[in-house]
């Protein structure tokens, strides 16, 4: 799913204010039962289904909505919720079956055109959808959102309604895994009042979920609330979330040790070393699927330019990832050694050392970078969103490790942005001029969505703009392969194309963190890092 570990956080004077009003934050939801008051940050765009590509709105969306598949927040495995079954003979030609008696909050049905619109509005080009390329496979993607040009269709020819309870997908080619996407955001369904009142529908959502949106003031607050008529396997065992915006974890955290928050889903760096004696048993470390990288800007043409590809990759044989695991995430990280995450195990395609240039080696990183003609303009630059504690920590520990390597005390320093909407507004608007702080935050256990949406030609995150079509077509060819363990080959020769073009560096692997009041019981992160909010209770 999502950008910059698709990112994280909020409160300053917000959080003072809320912290006066209630210990934790316990406000009654439905019928009496009290609300969890969790960290959050406000969400780069607005939260419609395909127009969020980023941790923070994908939270709220898990929670207002459910779709054809669901995630399960301890294996991580695609399991059926709305779709009572998906059939193909062939890889390519799709049949879904709804299950019957889903509802929207408003009392809409959930039927197969709750579908069908949905994913034609997140494929048409006019509607500026982010994670419009998600559908790039169905048929006639290319007539509704073409590389240039107007669209000359205005729906999807591979999408056909059958009756309420049944539609049918038409691949443009043969992509065996398909089914194991649909659990991602893009793919919801959306009521009709979407397309009759958009504006108001962003204003204050309404889904299928487990909770309600009840308001949202942005910049300080985002209420959920226990949705009774929800009639999914995994409802909310809380009255709400209270999801809090903080621009900063280091307060947060320290609201959460004060007991005027009850759970933090991302400890700073700062806090590790005294976290375990700061919260017991109500510390959570946990591996997830993420992974911290830094990418370039390869539509500048310093960065893009034949030859740039062996200073991408001395930079990242400059940097001890080992040294900076231990030392500024206390072990809570994971050098890097592909572009993938440990949590998807062998058989899902997870493999260390197919990044050969993330070793450390002063030696070849110098002469590599001297062979590629040196860092361009004399010096690095890394932009990082500055609305967390633990960013600058690590950005000064590469750069440090870099200007090691080189013997230059200024070769590299770091560059901050205010926030992580300006940040990631800089990205979109291709106003980086040097390398960059992204990551990854699995929207589904496949070694494909850590490959395709960050690094093929046009994709949705593919903030840096790299383009190979040797990686385009192994890419393409692992989708359409039936077989996991050549579809996994293909994939992972795939990555041997980015070992050798550098397009990104990879970090380390991130364990999910998190912590939580003496308030609230049965807490967990599921393999996405995220908080199994429904689960929680109170009391």
């Amino acid at each position: 799913m999502r950008q910059a570990v698709r990112a994280r956080w909020a409160v300053g004077t917000g959080a003072l204010a809320l912290a006066a009003t209630a210990c934790g934050g316990g406000t009654a939801g439905p019928g009496g039962s009290a609300v969890v008051s969790a960290s959050w940050g406000d969400p780069q765009n607005p939260l419609e289904p395909a127009n969020t590509n980023e941790v923070q709105g994908g939270k709220v969306l898990a929670m207002v909505l459910r779709g054809l598949k669901r995630y399960n927040p301890r294996t991580g495995a695609a399991e059926n919720v709305i779709a009572e079954r998906i059939t193909t003979a062939d890889a390519r030609h799709y049949t879904v079956a709804l299950r019957p008696g889903w509802t929207f909050s408003n009392g809409e049905k959930v039927t197969a055109k709750s579908f069908v619109d949905a994913w034609n509005y997140g494929a048409l080009l006019d509607n500026k959808q982010k994670n419009a390329p998600f559908f790039q496979y169905i048929e006639g993607f290319d007539k509704v959102h073409p590389d240039k040009g107007r669209p000359t269709a205005k729906t999807l020819s591979g999408l056909r309604l059958k009756d309420d309870r049944t539609f049918t997908v038409t691949l443009n080619q043969k992509f065996s895994s398909w089914p194991d996407t649909l659990g991602y955001a893009a793919f919801m369904p959306l009521p009709q009042t979407f397309f009759r009142d958009h504006d108001g529908w962003v204003k204050k959502p309404i889904g299928n979920g487990p909770y309600l949106v009840d308001s949202y003031d942005k910049g300080s607050v985002l209420r959920l609330r226990k949705w009774k008529g929800y009639r999914g396997p995994d409802p909310a065992q809380n009255g709400g979330i209270d999801l809090r915006v903080y621009t900063d974890n280091d307060t947060a955290y320290t609201d959460l040790q004060a007991g005027n928050l009850d759970l933090v889903d991302d400890i700073p760096a700062a806090q590790l070393r005294n976290v375990r004696s700061d919260l017991g048993d109500r510390y959570i470390n946990k591996p997830a699927g993420l992974i911290q990288i830094l990418t370039f800007p390869l539509y500048d043409a310093r960065w893009g330019k034949s030859g740039s590809e062996k200073v991408r990759r001395g930079l990242s044989m400059a940097i001890d990832r080992r040294q900076i695991t231990k030392e500024i995430f206390q072990n809570t990280r994971t050098p890097a050694s592909d572009w993938t995450s440990p949590v998807l195990g062998e058989k899902g395609g997870f493999k260390p050392g197919l990044c050969g240039a993330c070793a450390f080696d002063p030696a070849k990183a110098r002469q590599l970078i001297k062979e590629g003609g040196g860092i361009p303009g004399g010096g690095l630059t890394l932009t990082y969103n500055a609305d967390t504690g633990s960013h600058k920590d690590w950005i000064d520990a590469i750069c440090n490790s870099v200007n090691k390597t080189l013997g230059k005390d200024k070769a590299c320093v770091g560059n901050p942005v205010g926030t992580f909407a300006d940040f990631r507004n800089k990205i979109s608007a291709r106003q980086m001029t040097g390398p960059f702080r992204a990551g990854w935050q699995m929207d589904y256990p496949l070694i494909q969505n850590f490959l395709q949406p960050l690094y093929f030609t046009g994709a949705s995150s593919n903030d840096g703009k790299f383009s190979n079509p040797e990686f385009d077509r192994l890419v393409n060819e692992a989708n359409a392969e039936p077989d996991t363990r050549r579809a996994v080959a293909k994939f992972q020769d795939a990555e041997r194309v980015l070992d050798r073009q550098m397009p990104a560096i990879p970090l380390w692997y991130q364990n999910g963190s998190g912590g939580y009041s003496e308030r609230i019981s049965n807490v967990r992160l599921d393999p996405f890092s995220v908080p199994v909010y429904n689960e929680i209770t109170v009391g």
